[in-house]
């Protein structure tokens, strides 16, 4: 489910192909932030910053 996620597959979608009840069960357990998206973020805020 993960890799939906990352794939761009609205989590609303993921969350009713894992069959849970609420959204949010399904972002805690399959929403992570890679390293490279933790990095775009500060470069985007840094930019903003600027």
């Amino acid at each position: 489910m993960t890799l939906l996620l990352e794939a761009g597959v609205p989590p609303h979608i993921v969350q009713e192909i894992a069959g849970h009840s609420a959204l949010d069960a399904t972002m805690n357990i399959y929403a992570h932030a890679s390293l490279d998206e933790k990095r775009a973020a500060m470069r985007l805020l840094s930019d903003r910053l600027a």
